[in-house]
C-alpha cells in the first residue's frame, strides 16, 4: 500500500459533542479526559481544545491509513500545546467522507 500524505483542511469538521460529550467526559473504558487534563483541557474549555487540535493538524501532515464505504480514514501525530503549558503528545485520526468530501474528527489518542 502506497501511503499519501495530505493536510487536513484547518476548517475540517470538529462536532462540539465529540468533545463535550466524548473526549472531555471521564469513561470507563478508552477514558482520554485524564490525558486531556494533563494539558489543562476541561469541560469548562472545549474550545481550547478544538483550537489546540487545529493547530496541530495545521502544523503536521496526514498519512493515509485505510479506505472503508465511509470514506478515507486518516492519522496525524503531532502535539496538543495545552492551555497549562504541557505539551501533549496524540494522534488524531480523520475521516474523509465519501458523501460530501469533508474531513471530519474521529478520535483522538495519546501517543
Amino acid at each position: 500500500m502506497i501511503q499519501t500524505n495530505v493536510k487536513i483542511p484547518i476548517d475540517a469538521i470538529i462536532p462540539e459533542p465529540k468533545l463535550t460529550q466524548y473526549l472531555l467526559v471521564e469513561r470507563s473504558r478508552n477514558d482520554k479526559s485524564k490525558f486531556l487534563l494533563l494539558g489543562g483541557f476541561t469541560q469548562n474549555n472545549p474550545e481550547d481544545l478544538e483550537l489546540a487540535i487545529r493547530e496541530s493538524i495545521a502544523q503536521n501532515d496526514a498519512v493515509e491509513d485505510r479506505t472503508d464505504r465511509f470514506g478515507t480514514l486518516y492519522e496525524v501525530r503531532g502535539i496538543l500545546k495545552g492551555v497549562n503549558g504541557y505539551n501533549l503528545g496524540v494522534v488524531t485520526i480523520w475521516l474523509h467522507q465519501s458523501v460530501d468530501l469533508q474531513f471530519r474528527l474521529i478520535t483522538l489518542i495519546p501517543d
